[in-house]
């Protein structure tokens, strides 16, 4: 009889409550700090409370889930003699990965880890996928080739709107960001597999729009499957007016507008609009 394979994610994921039913996905919390309190993502601050304390002006730190957690977890869904394939965060974002990679060493259950090279939609995909090889049988090589494809085709570009969160978090030093911030610089970054990079930088949201026109066009003879703008509370008038210059006369496409999760959040700051493509072939 083949073993059962559970699935494991992070909280940055981006996933709906109906997939998340639909799929039986298992997802591990990950953590935030605000003036001194630990909040646990998605249990105990929700994505508009974040919101709310951001406009506050109250900048969160994030942290990874201790290696016992995962241990725990890796435990309770082993319990019936499953195994577990993690599938989490890139590890140019966080150290999540490495932490399940170490836990998996510390449990009697069979774990297998994949680092997505991926979060919040780009995550989605692969963990989607790999539910859907799963109920189809598929072995675990099967699942890990097909999320590697998966990732191959998945661009995920983050527009953001300003630097305080970025300069809080270190990221950008304090004076790079007083200076950007007199100019009103805007900024969009690239998720590679190795590095965070910026690839536009401008002085409107005139460049956002820009850039989507670029992706529309670069896309013409590799079309999007799925979109993806995961935000952190631009006007919702914008948003529209970025979807629609990506797809275009595309309107079929399944499109994707939600708040994305706090952890995301945490880095990128107000405004800030993740735009994650799955294209039909690999984006090069």
């Amino acid at each position: 009889m083949t073993k059962s394979i559970k699935i494991l994610t992070d909280s940055s994921i981006q996933l709906t409550a109906e997939e998340l039913q639909e799929y039986s996905i298992n997802i591990i919390p990950l953590s935030i700090e605000i003036d001194g309190k630990t909040f646990i993502d998605g249990e105990n601050i929700s994505r508009q409370e974040l919101i709310d304390h951001l406009r506050a002006g109250r900048f969160p730190k994030t942290s990874q889930p201790a290696l016992g957690k995962f241990v725990e977890m890796y435990d309770e869904l082993g319990a019936d003699g499953s195994s577990v394939l993690a599938i989490m965060i890139s590890d140019v974002l966080s150290g999540t990965c490495a932490t399940a990679q170490t836990a998996a060493g510390m449990t009697d259950t069979e774990v297998t880890v994949i680092n997505s090279k991926s979060t919040d939609r780009g995550l989605a995909y692969q963990v989607i996928a790999a539910a859907k090889d799963i109920a189809a049988g598929k072995n675990l090589e099967e699942i890990k080739e097909h999320c590697l494809e998966i990732h191959k085709r998945t661009r995920i570009n983050v527009l953001i709107d300003n630097l305080d969160c970025l300069v809080k978090g270190g990221r950008v030093s304090r004076l790079a960001g007083t200076l950007t911030k007199l100019i009103n610089l805007k900024v969009i970054v690239e998720l590679g597999d190795k590095s965070l990079d910026p690839v536009v930088k401008g002085r409107s949201k005139k460049t956002f729009v820009k850039f989507c026109e670029e992706l529309a066009k670069r896309h013409i003879d590799n079309p999007i499957i799925d979109l993806a703008l995961s935000h952190v509370d631009p006007e919702p008038e914008f948003l529209e007016r970025l979807k629609k210059t990506i797809l275009g006369e595309n309107s079929h496409v399944p499109s994707l507008i939600r708040l994305t999760s706090p952890i995301i959040m945490t880095h990128t700051g107000l405004n800030a609009i993740g735009v994650i493509t799955l294209s039909e072939k690999e984006d090069l």
